[in-house]
């Protein structure tokens, strides 16, 4: 292929080159509820040749007492990571979890957020390589013993910058949250329910077909801008619940030509750590 992927990928075209050694396929299933899950899951079966990542140790930091529940991991370290992973500046990467990308988006956004385009998402994930019948392997990649050259960017915002906002509305923050936790009828994670005054909800089952594929680019793009009104895409801030599943939205606008919005990675986790930070419930 001359030219790369940066947004989504059919298991069609993986199935093609998967052997290619210029393509990195890393397989990020994970259950927020069963870290163990996606581990074992990968140690079972993955794509020939794909690497894990997983979701607590490689694509976040820990937790601290004011940072949400995914911070961003030690760019040192991420580095490091990818190096033993074989990265290359030309390196075209497929990241995959179990279905509908909602995982896969944030190692998407983070090889972005230091400069390397050339990744996109396995639309469908596993489910979608399973149904094509495509080849599977138990055997674990070797690891490669050399660093990855970082350039990172600054694609994201952090809560002194949501705060202000409050009262200066410099952008529109999009929750990908599911209604029920962005109303606050129901939260099944975090301590506090609701969202953040001035949140709009885009739910992330919103960018999807009934498959669990994405919808093509002119059906997101006729959605995401039926919600942005006039808002500008490079206005636009995404959350979620930990700044995982908020990645998928800023996936999906990417995918619709709809470029330049950025990540609150905190998310909400990382706001109901100050009891003095406003709160809102009910719809928007």
């Amino acid at each position: 292929m001359s030219e790369y992927c940066d947004t989504l990928i059919s298991a069609e075209i993986c199935e093609r080159h998967y052997r290619s050694p210029d393509w990195l396929f890393v397989d990020c299933r994970f259950d927020l509820a069963a870290p163990g899950w996606g581990p074992e899951s990968y140690r079972e079966s993955h794509i020939p040749g794909a690497v894990y990542a997983h979701l607590d140790r490689d694509l976040a930091g820990p937790p601290g007492p004011r940072s949400g529940r995914h911070p961003l991991p030690d760019w040192r370290l991420f580095a490091e990571r990818l190096g033993r992973w074989g990265l290359h500046p030309t390196t075209q990467v497929i990241v995959y979890d179990q279905g509908s990308g909602a995982l896969a988006a944030r190692l998407w956004w983070l090889l972005r957020a230091i400069g390397h385009r050339r990744v996109a998402v396995l639309d469908g994930g596993w489910a979608a390589w399973q149904a094509l019948g495509g080849a599977q392997s138990d055997a674990l990649a070797l690891e490669h013993a050399r660093d990855a050259e970082l350039c990172v960017g600054s694609g994201w915002v952090t809560t002194r910058e949501i705060e202000e906002n409050l009262s200066a509305r410099r952008f529109l923050l999009v929750d990908a949250r599911t209604p029920a936790r962005f109303t606050g009828e129901d939260e099944p994670i975090d301590p506090v329910a609701g969202h953040i005054p001035g949140a709009v909800n885009f739910p992330l089952q919103d960018n999807l077909a009934v498959d669990g594929r994405f919808l093509d680019s002119e059906a997101l793009r006729a959605r995401w801008l039926a919600r942005l009104g006039a808002t500008p895409p490079a206005a636009v801030v995404h959350m979620c619940g930990s700044g995982v599943t908020a990645c998928h939205n800023l996936l999906a606008m990417e995918a619709a030509s709809l470029h330049g919005s950025r990540l609150y990675v905190g998310s909400w986790s990382e706001w109901i750590r100050d009891p003095a930070h406003p709160l809102a419930t009910g719809p928007a």
